[in-house]
């Protein structure tokens, strides 16, 4: 299921998104503050951020700002200013979109769902194949010639950050403020605890990881050397918001 985190002060506003999203097979989160948005947004994992401007407690320029600080999530703007250079000023400061208030239900969530099918780049692989796994980017799914594996959503938010990275060191700082938000960046004993859940469960040999490395000092890489990229064809858009391989649940408690 895809997550959305709704940012917006307007009690109404918030649990007609909140309502409409679920309906739709969603899962929503709200807040209609500003601060508690940037804790969620990391926390949460969310796939897409729709964001009031107007909050009591901060500008949603600082809000848009401090999640462009260390995440590339999709996100629309929702205010009841409709001028051109305002709608300007957003979309510098970070936002991918801008709805003015007040704004049709089904045009907000096809907005939505457009954000989200662009949120894969174009010169990302949507599945990558090894000799042991498949995983899907697209459909957020993990198999095996026999199987699927489950991982948990923390699991799976680290094998994502890793696989979009491949080839590349990713540092510890920058794993855990991507997979458990912006203040965390030293709970190193984090990454070690779920790469080694992660490697039982897709590591051939989970002692002799070919997969995914540690480069000690620096952070990790998924190794793709063997890998074969592939597109996943018509049925990818299809299976967006599938979430066949993942649970909610986590196996180590994140404060």
């Amino acid at each position: 299921m895809t997550r959305v985190l709704v940012i917006e002060d307007d009690a109404a506003i918030a649990r007609a998104l909140s309502v409409n999203l679920r309906e739709r097979r969603y899962e929503a989160r709200t807040t209609a503050t500003g601060r508690d948005g940037l804790v969620l947004a990391g926390q949460f994992c969310a796939d897409a951020v729709m964001l009031g401007l107007d909050l009591p407690d901060m500008s949603g320029f600082d809000v848009i700002t401090g999640l462009r600080g260390w995440s590339t999530v999709p996100i629309i703007a929702i205010s009841q200013r409709s001028d051109e250079l305002g709608k300007i000023s957003v979309l510098d400061a970070g936002a991918d979109d801008y709805v003015t208030k007040p704004f049709g239900m089904g045009e907000l969530l096809a907005r939505l769902r457009a954000l989200l099918r662009r949120s894969l780049r174009p010169d990302e692989a949507p599945i990558v194949v090894t000799d042991d796994f498949t995983i899907d980017l697209a459909a957020r799914r993990v198999t095996t010639e026999t199987s699927d594996v489950h991982l948990t959503l923390t699991e799976w938010r680290l094998v994502e950050v890793l696989v979009r990275n491949a080839g590349k060191v990713v540092t510890q700082k920058a794993l855990l403020q991507e997979v458990w938000g912006p203040n965390y960046g030293t709970e190193t004993q984090y990454l070690r605890i779920y790469l080694k859940q992660i490697r039982s469960k897709l590591e051939p040999i989970p002692g002799r990881p070919r997969y995914f490395l540690t480069h000690r000092g620096l952070g990790l890489r998924f190794n793709n050397d063997d890998a074969r990229p592939r597109s996943g064809g018509p049925a990818q858009e299809a299976r967006v918001e599938s979430w066949h391989s993942i649970t909610t649940s986590s196996a180590v408690a994140i404060p």
